[in-house]
């Protein structure tokens, strides 16, 4: 008979492997030379003129990182709109914490100012 935790152990193993050997054929099969094609920076299909490394504001990042925990939020609302006239007590309560929590984000992004564009 087959110890109960060894099957936890066989998934572990298994996951393991999984994950660590695209990793090593990834290392075993890749090309060791440095080629100088490769080593230029590349952007977009166009090759670059000037400074490459150049700085650009955080607030673009923070915007789009704001859009898009917005956006994923609201693609959990569908489901609740869909289905609005079957839902429970409960279900239209998790509604509502939900929009409650939504609104507290959107309240703190609002006073970081992450949604003014410059």
């Amino acid at each position: 008979m087959i110890h109960p935790y060894a099957v936890v152990g066989l998934f572990l193993l298994v996951s393991v492997f999984f994950g660590i050997a695209p990793l090593a054929l990834a290392w075993l099969f890749s090309p060791k030379k440095a080629n100088p094609r490769k080593q230029q920076v590349y952007e977009s299909g166009n090759p670059t003129f000037g400074e490459t490394w150049i700085e650009f504001k955080a607030q673009y990042y923070l915007f789009g990182l704001a859009f898009l925990a917005f956006d994923v939020e609201a693609a959990f609302l569908f489901p609740w709109a869909l289905a609005y006239n079957q839902l429970t007590l409960y279900a239209v309560l998790e509604a509502a914490i939900f929009l409650g929590i939504l609104g507290i984000g959107l309240i703190y992004v609002w006073r970081k100012r992450w949604l003014e564009w410059m």
